[in-house]
């Protein structure tokens, strides 16, 4: 499925992003690597949805912008988006970061959203349950321990060192401790608002996740009210690269309601 190239001014900032497809309209927000490794999963839900990508501020070519500080912001700057491209029964899908930052958008205002999908996202902290810190490991050894399948981790990691990738990883990484770095992944007024996601809401956590433990996936689950947990088998951080199809058809089946 092809993705065109856009460009949102919204003030001072602009926001990059890929849209390919047709139908509902759904945005996916990317995790702390960005979208450099592209997600198959989208080629897939540009089969049935009108899919919009946007490389956070700081990730891919949007550049970091002034008025942008942390995640709070970036809901606002997202909002902002939604209504300048008049996006409405908006379904979100969030991984990592991104889960945060589409948790972030929820709590502020849920008026154009229609459904909510997260895929272990950051964003709270489970006492006596740390996450691994990716801002003082190796790439590699980060892509290593973010899979399930040995062989898929060993591949990411050479991906990781690629000469080609070096320059863009680098970037991903600052943006991403731009937004968490102190404190590590998550933001300590979040939890309390969490009440107010009140749309129908998917958490997916692969079992074998040694980024963030899917004790978190439990907490989620508590707090966001219906929220329902679904946990994926011999999977690592990235459930919907490692088992696509048993995300997919989880997701599509949530979707559909």
């Amino acid at each position: 499925m092809a993705f065109a190239m856009d460009e949102v001014s919204l003030g001072a900032a602009r926001v990059a992003m890929r849209r390919g497809g047709a139908g509902e309209p759904l945005l996916f927000l990317h995790g702390a690597e960005g979208l450099t490794e592209w997600p198959g999963i989208l080629d897939r839900l540009a089969t049935r949805y009108d899919v919009i990508a946007p490389d956070l501020p700081g990730f891919g070519n949007s550049p970091i912008t002034s008025n942008v500080d942390d995640l709070s912001d970036v809901a606002y700057l997202y909002l902002d988006l939604i209504e300048k491209l008049d996006l409405k029964g908006l379904r979100v899908i969030g991984h990592s970061l991104g889960g945060w930052a589409a948790l972030e958008i929820a709590i502020r205002s849920c008026e154009r959203l229609r459904s909510l999908a997260l895929i272990a996202p950051a964003g709270i902290h489970v006492k006596g349950h740390p996450k691994a810190d990716i801002y003082m490991i190796d790439p590699d050894q980060q892509a290593r321990i973010a899979y399930a399948d040995a062989q898929m981790g060993e591949a990411a990691a050479e991906r990781a060192l690629a000469t080609k990738y070096q320059e863009q990883a680098i970037l991903n990484r600052i943006a991403s401790a731009r937004f968490g770095w102190n404190p590590r992944l998550f933001n300590p007024r979040l939890e309390r608002w969490l009440h107010r996601v009140h749309i129908p809401t998917v958490i997916f956590w692969g079992d074998s996740d040694r980024i963030i433990p899917p004790v978190y996936g439990e907490a989620f689950a508590r707090l966001i009210p219906g929220a329902r947990l679904e946990m994926i088998g011999h999977a690592g951080h990235y459930p919907h690269v490692e088992k696509i199809d048993a995300v997919l058809a989880r997701l599509d089946a949530f979707l559909a309601q």
